[in-house]
């Protein structure tokens, strides 16, 4: 923003949020849509259009001359994007059943590596090569996964009438509402609950690290504490579901992050909290298989992409909501309530889990 003539600080805060906040707010609106032509037309197709697009945006913000320009690419990074969720949705659609837990899970994990090393990478990038092209570079990068998917992804060939007939073919189970509208409110608030820390992480970890620098480090290994112990976690949880079941380890590991985060709000250390964010980072692990699994298994073959859309824009607004609402409490009552706020919700979302899913069970017995 400094590079494009804007100088004044809260001007630079303004710009800069309206810049990170476009790619999401584009993302969340055109989810469904890429999901359900996914549906329609073929999955790899998608995957090829949003890496190309990605690659096309990114090395035009480096071309960019103005803020407004930068905040118009980033809303275009957002529509044209989508390769995570997308991914999502072809793997989940490919997997036999009594795989998908693990199989998400293992995407999972490279999604969330891509998530910690992406931004270390950004921090290092810049002082070496400059800004703009680090952004061409990220473009030639995401180039090569346009070329990886191009030639060597495979994607299973689909029935001829379901290309036609997506909304129902021959032997497709009735969408399950309420347990697929649970799965988008379980996505929304596993991002809310791990985003919420956010605006208030750095101001937290400063009442127990003296220093600016060591503050920001600490601050750093929070995160990436969090995000490691996802990685290593989400393959193993999502077997664990695939043999007893999505629910149960959904349950169960938003129980586990809900009692992580009251030891949280009253750490005496910062190492403490980087424990208890890694051990959250595993119970979180798990989850957004989990999610993706039970939405997979309760909607149509030919309804997959539509569905996941509609999550992967759940997940979006809470991105956007989490941190907000960490603010928002941390600014009227102090950052320890945030802490014990989000062990609230996500002690009400296992439950209202528990209650949904078991109630569905019967329903099935029955």
């Amino acid at each position: 923003m400094q590079q494009l003539g804007v100088q004044e600080p809260a001007a630079i805060a303004r710009w800069s949020g309206a810049a990170y906040g476009a790619t999401f707010l584009s993302a969340a609106l055109t989810a469904p849509l890429w999901g359900k032509l996914a549906d329609r037309y073929g999955r790899k197709l998608m995957l090829i259009r949003a890496s190309l697009g990605m690659a096309i945006a990114m090395s035009l913000i480096g071309m960019a001359t103005a803020p407004w320009q930068l905040v118009a690419l980033r809303l275009l990074a957002g529509l044209l994007g989508g390769y995570a969720s997308g991914s999502t949705i072809l793997v989940a659609a490919q997997t036999p059943k009594e795989q998908t837990g693990w199989a998400l899970g293992v995407l999972s994990s490279g999604i969330m590596a891509g998530n910690v090393a992406g931004p270390l990478l950004g921090g290092v990038l810049p002082p070496l090569i400059g800004i703009r092209h680090t952004f061409w570079l990220t473009g030639a990068v995401i180039f090569l996964a346009f070329l990886a998917t191009t030639f060597l992804l495979k994607e299973v060939p689909r029935p001829a009438g379901q290309r036609s007939t997506p909304r129902h073919s021959e032997g497709d189970k009735p969408i399950n509402l309420p347990v697929v509208r649970l799965m988008w409110l379980s996505g929304m608030l596993l991002i809310f609950a791990n985003m919420s820390i956010e605006p208030i992480i750095t101001l937290y970890i400063a009442q127990f690290v003296q220093g600016e620098h060591a503050v920001t480090v600490t601050a750093g290994l929070v995160m990436a504490a969090a995000a490691l112990g996802s990685i290593l976690s989400a393959p193993r949880l999502g077997r664990l579901a695939d043999r007893i079941g999505h629910g149960r380890v959904l349950i169960y590991a938003l129980l586990a992050c809900a009692l992580l985060l009251i030891p949280q709000a009253f750490i005496t250390a910062a190492w403490q909290l980087v424990l208890l964010r890694f051990l959250m980072g595993m119970a979180l692990g798990g989850l957004l298989p989990c999610v993706t699994a039970l939405i997979r298994h309760h909607v149509p073959q030919g309804q997959v992409g539509r569905m996941l859309g509609y999550s992967t824009s759940a997940q979006y607004a809470g991105q956007v909501s989490g941190p907000l609402f960490g603010g928002f409490i941390g600014g009227a009552w102090g950052m320890r309530p945030v802490f014990l706020a989000t062990c609230v919700i996500m002690a009400l979302c296992a439950l209202l889990n528990a209650r949904v899913l078991k109630k569905h069970q019967a329903g099935q017995t029955l």
